[in-house]
């Protein structure tokens, strides 16, 4: 009887870097992709820069299906929905068909989160989580002059300094009293903000957007601190939800993501997550490193070598030419305070525990110089 495949779920940097990796280890067993849209390979991280380098969905994809298929020794499966698990079976069901699996791997990613705006207008609101959300934000955006974004988080603030280092007027809105505000402390915050601002973003922050309304060919959006403004897009950047509706159904434990170990293995046996979905050890870590580190680590797993992830210490570069920071935030509950020094040509923010352990930093400007000295002195997170 012919090998079952090792099923992957989901042609992201998760599930073709699992792909490659196990590749290099098992040149044998079959492997199955399956991806939600065109099953491309593109940069992800790239969508939120890309206008200023004038990068159109095009030239953003590197690959199409049938080249990652052709490297991966795989066969890849476009644009197919998986609607239903059932791993006492070892079964998946994909448009309608029933498909055995020896492992399955989960790389489902994750949703943008949806504010509840009200108003004629709140339809029309755009977000960007793929490639082919940045296609349509691009045709949207042509020919017009202003971007409203909601959220000025790490993703809102790299599209905000790329759009109008095209040429936008850009309005920011938050509900936090600060910029990147589950990154940095108040001061760093405060400096990156100014830096901003001189490129010509307007932030209002402290505040939500409440009702979206059109006006002719523009939208006014009106604020909780009954401020309003008008722009012909809006962009919502308020984050991430780990997709894991799916996963749930199946009877597979679930948190904020797909519960995992150090194995990336699910509460099922041969069931395994990784990516923006997967919640390993109460962490959810949406960032290319991780993801690179859990790929290479399951892929071994998946040849027969159990295998725990490791995560070092992984500063997050934040894109934002304006003012270059590099981050590396404690964890949330962390005890201890941040000390922060600098000034006009950058900003270094230290966070120590009470013992004198580094635990985290915030590095800005001339700063970011420092990011592999400090680096070496973090713990590693897992």
């Amino acid at each position: 009887m012919s090998k079952q495949p090792v099923v992957i779920v989901g042609s992201g940097l998760a599930g073709y870097t699992v792909a490659r990796e196990f590749r290099k280890l098992d040149k044998d067993t079959p492997v199955v992709i399956l991806s939600q849209d065109h099953g491309g390979f593109y940069s992800k991280p790239m969508l939120s820069n890309a206008f200023a380098q004038k990068k159109t969905a095009d030239t953003l994809l590197v690959k199409d299906a049938a080249t990652m298929a052709s490297d991966t020794n795989a066969e890849v499966r476009a644009n197919v929905t998986v609607t239903a698990i059932t791993p006492k079976l070892k079964q998946i069901t994909v448009n309608g068909e029933t498909l055995q699996y020896s492992k399955l791997v989960l790389a489902l990613g994750a949703d943008t989160i949806k504010l509840p705006l009200q108003g004629e207008g709140a339809d029309a609101v755009l977000s960007v989580n793929d490639l082919d959300d940045y296609r349509h934000f691009r045709d949207v955006v042509e020919g017009k002059k202003s971007v409203a974004i909601l959220g000025a988080g790490l993703i809102g603030c790299e599209f905000a300094n790329d759009l109008v280092g095209s040429g936008y007027k850009v309005d920011v809105i938050d509900l936090a009293p600060q910029l990147l505000g589950r990154l940095l402390p108040a001061e760093s915050a405060a400096f990156i903000q100014s830096k901003l601002e001189g490129e010509g973003i307007v932030f209002h922050l402290s505040t939500t957007t409440q009702t979206i309304e059109k006006a002719g060919t523009q939208y006014r959006l009106k604020m909780a601190n009954g401020a309003s403004i008008l722009a012909d897009v809006v962009l919502s950047a308020v984050g991430l939800k780990p997709r894991t509706s799916l996963v749930a159904a199946a009877g597979i434990n679930t948190n904020r993501g797909i519960i995992v170990n150090k194995l990336l293995q699910t509460s099922v046996e041969d069931v395994y997550a990784l990516g923006d979905c997967a919640e390993v050890e109460g962490r959810v870590l949406p960032f290319v490193m991780p993801i690179m580190q859990a790929a290479r680590a399951l892929a071994s797993t998946l040849a027969g070598n159990p295998t725990a992830v490791k995560y070092p210490a992984m500063p997050v570069a934040v894109k934002t030419p304006a003012c270059p920071t590099v981050v590396s935030p404690p964890d949330a509950g962390s005890q201890g305070e941040w000390k922060v020094e600098g000034g006009v040509e950058g900003v270094k923010a230290l966070f120590h525990h009470k013992d004198g352990q580094l635990l985290g930093f915030a590095l800005m400007g001339a700063a970011v110089s420092e990011k592999s000295q400090l680096t070496q002195q973090l713990p590693a997170m897992i």
